[in-house]
This record gives structure tokens, sequence and C-alpha cells, in this order.
């Protein structure tokens, strides 16, 4: 999987979705269809209230790039975007938060490119693809908690919570266009993915599945996608396909 997605459902659609969720209305996050690493993404988390004791299923931003909390300081996580779900369990970076942390990544889907071969009076160049189910797509995260040493543990500005998305080999028509596609979580099994006491990682695994089966809508869009300073909703208009891969 690239590294862009488009994220443009609100707290209310997620709540018609999964049911109670809290959320900070001064945290919540304006549409884009251009989310690009280390920007932030939404993720639903199920974390233990201090106060309460209570487990709280929550809609926190997070930062996209996971970094893990031994890191020295936080420069790495722009390249740690996803997480192979063949060794998301054993790998130093993400282990940890695949037994204990794990999170959903609402998308409405995500893109990926191909190079178009240069031809007479035309340089070659990447062609963008939007991949999507038709409906919200619960893409498969873990997220960590890093501190800045420099700073008190008691200072919230010492604190970076970050994300990544988990993700496999992809088939189907995924991929005519790449060959690695987000893992995705079926509403229905995500009490269990989130919950923080279910660490067995055989079971865990058995809740990740393939959108749609691998089966995803794919058309080309906009070169203008290219440019992560590009947004809005005219990045997913109609584009040619010089490759013919496109439903």
């Amino acid at each position: 999987m690239c590294g862009r997605f488009v994220s443009t459902t609100t707290p209310q659609d997620l709540v018609s979705l999964l049911g109670e969720l809290r959320w900070d209305p001064a945290e919540a996050l304006a549409p884009s269809w251009n989310v690009a690493p280390t920007d932030p993404v939404p993720a639903v988390l199920e974390r233990v209230d201090r106060e309460t004791g209570e487990l709280l299923r929550q809609l926190r931003p997070l930062r996209w790039g996971l970094v893990p909390s031994w890191s020295k300081d936080p420069s790495g996580g722009a390249r740690m975007i996803n997480a192979r779900s063949e060794t998301v369990h054993v790998k130093p970076a993400f282990r940890k938060a695949f037994a204990t942390r794990r999170c959903v990544v609402p998308a409405d889907g995500y893109f990926e490119w191909r190079e178009v071969p240069a031809e007479a009076g035309r340089k070659k160049y990447k062609q963008p693809y939007f991949l999507s189910t038709g409906s919200v797509m619960l893409m498969a995260g873990l997220y960590e908690f890093w501190r800045d040493p420099t700073r008190p543990e008691d200072d919230p500005a010492a604190w970076l919570a970050t994300a990544a998305v988990i993700t496999t080999d992809a088939s189907d028509s995924a991929g005519r266009v790449h060959d690695r596609m987000p893992l995705t979580v079926a509403p229905d099994d995500l009490a269990s993915w989130l919950a923080p006491d279910h660490t067995d990682s055989d079971e865990l695994h058995q809740l990740l599945r393939r959108p749609a089966d691998g089966a995803l809508t794919v058309r080309a869009v906009p070169t203008t996608v290219n440019s992560v300073r590009n947004n809005g909703p005219q990045l997913l208009g109609p584009a040619p396909d010089p490759l013919g891969l496109a439903d």
C-alpha cells in the first residue's frame, strides 16, 4: 500500500456505523482527500479511563507513521506508515503495539500509482488510481506513544501518539495496481480487535480481512493527487486510464 488515502467520514457517521463513541470536538479532523504520511489521521481505539477505570471506545487523531516507544527521536515515523501482517507480531517496532494497542483507521479508499512509459513527445509519469469498496473501510492499525525525553513526563507536549496501517499481499483487482493492500476489520469484530486484553496473536490475525475480499473498485484519477499540496474532492474526478487497469 502506498502512502495516501481519503478520509471524509465524520464522527457522527462512525457513531451510526459503530455505536457509542467518544471524541473531543476540538480534536475533530477536517475531511481530507489526500492524507499523507505524518498527517493526523482519525483512529478508533479503546483505552481505560484513568479516573473511572472504564474501558472507553474513542475517536482520536494520531500522527500517521508509527514511532516505537523506545525510539531515540520521532524522525523515523514517516517510514513506518505500514506494518506487514506477516511479521507484525514479531517485528520489534510493531509487536508490542500489536499485542495491546490496536485501532482502526476509517478511510473512503486509498491511492496507488503505476508508471506510464514514455512515448513520443511525452515523458514517463506516474498514473494514480483510487481503490475503494463503496463504503467506509475500517483499516486495521496499531498505535503507540512516544515521550520526548527532554520534557517532563507530566507535560502533555512531551507525548506523541502515532499509528501504522497493517497490510497484506494484494489480490484480485487491487493486485493489478500494487502488490500490497490494507487489511480491514469488520464492524462485528471490532470489539475483539480493539480489546487491550486480547493478546492471542493467532486469534487477532483471524480478525483481519481484505476489503471486499480483495475485489475493490479501481479507477484512474487526476495526476494532481500526486502532490500532497493538493486537496479536495476534485482529486477523485474522472481521468484517462492509459494502462487499462480501471474497472
